[in-house]
């Protein structure tokens, strides 16, 4: 059968790997054209379009790229319909890919989704839309499957792939001794993958270092961004690695972490962190008015009470950061707490396997199809 699968951003890549891989398991004809990344290229897909491309932020951001963003769109539908897919897999970047549903369900495709956007976070009418344009969504979150009830949407919980990742984590011994992070204490700095954000998160998180004169700083850095666009944030002090997140985190004592995917990741890996989240001033205006849960880390969503600290737009100070990181380090009584809280969300959050969870669900779902239209 063929798949048309469209995964944003790096995350998304990551999880949208995985699921190949389950699918080429349960379909060993299976043919995979994606919009993705380098990951799911690896796992044996046609990249058609890299997410280096598409990676708009923010509410203001996507207004602005709005003629470029329409331009994908229909370059999209147009290599779907040269395709002529079995079914499109949609994971995550809810923007382009409700959107896309919306388009390709009245044409007669079916149409899967995994890791289902955060509709119960904003604009929760957007429910709606979702069981009217997807024939199965497939939730990573526990709390997903009450919350659809109330639209009468039965959505499947497959457990959450970012266990699948930390599960297959092994690791690298030499990792210290390969980056030349002497024999020193390190505070993990994970800025994010996009450009825009990566730029003001650094700036703000490589100023609290003079506070932390015993401790190394050393960057998450990904390769999807130029290594040059790092070295000015680079130090005695100040060290930079590339795509050895997981490594990264199994050295620190703890981590200042932008909202996002990494801040469950440092939490399901052990490491005490302070979430930090700023946009721009139209941007975070609009998002303020539209938000509908209390936090804006999954950890504290999963948690359901802050677990971990965050620090939002003007509360994201050089001053407020060194202070939250302070207090997590060493064997203080909030440290132990994150920690021991980290324990029930991975607890709450199932076990591995949902990627191959879902790419077998998905191949069954179909070939049942196909026998019932026979």
């Amino acid at each position: 059968m063929k798949y048309f699968i469209i995964a944003g951003e790096r995350s998304g890549d990551l999880h949208g790997s995985n699921l190949i891989n389950a699918i080429k398991k349960e379909d060993k004809e299976a043919v995979i054209v994606a919009w993705g990344g380098n990951y799911m290229q690896a796992a044996g897909a046609t990249i058609l379009k890299h997410y280096n491309d598409l990676a708009f932020m923010g509410f203001f951001e996507v207004i602005r790229n709005l003629g470029k963003i329409l331009g994908f769109f229909r370059e999209c539908k147009a290599q779907i319909a040269e395709f002529k897919p079995d079914a499109i897999i949609l994971i995550d970047y809810a923007g382009f890919n409700m959107r896309l549903a919306k388009w390709a369900k009245p044409q007669g495709y079916t149409v899967f989704y995994y890791i289902s956007p955060k509709v119960w976070a904003w604009n929760q009418n957007r429910a709606w839309q979702l069981k009217r344009n997807i024939d199965k969504l497939f939730v990573i979150f526990p709390f997903e499957v009450d919350f659809f009830k109330k639209y009468d949407f039965e959505v499947e919980f497959v457990g959450n792939p970012l266990f699948d990742a930390i599960a297959a984590f092994q690791p690298n011994l030499s990792f210290i001794e390969q980056n030349q992070l002497e024999n020193r204490k390190i505070i993990a700095l994970l800025p994010g993958s996009r450009k825009q954000e990566v730029e003001q998160m650094l700036e703000l998180m490589v100023a609290t270092k003079e506070q932390f004169p015993e401790y190394l700083f050393v960057i998450a850095g990904v390769s999807n961004l130029p290594k040059e666009f790092y070295q000015k944030f680079v130090s005695e002090n100040v060290r930079v690695v590339f795509d050895q997140a997981y490594d990264l985190l199994n050295h620190s004592e703890a981590a200042m972490v932008t909202s996002g995917t990494a801040t469950l990741e440092t939490a399901l890996l052990g490491v005490p962190q302070v979430v930090c989240y700023k946009t721009s001033k139209v941007s975070y205006a609009i998002a303020k008015r539209l938000i509908r849960v209390p936090f804006i880390s999954l950890v504290n969503l999963i948690a359901q009470k802050e677990a971990v600290r965050e620090l939002i737009q003007n509360e994201l100070t050089v001053q407020n950061l060194a202070s939250e990181i302070k207090k997590v380090l060493n064997d203080s009584d909030d440290r132990q707490q994150q920690i021991a809280d980290y324990k029930h969300i991975k607890y709450s959050l199932g076990s591995v396997g949902a990627s191959a969870k879902t790419g077998q669900r998905i191949v069954e779902i179909l070939k049942s199809n196909n026998l019932a239209n026979h």
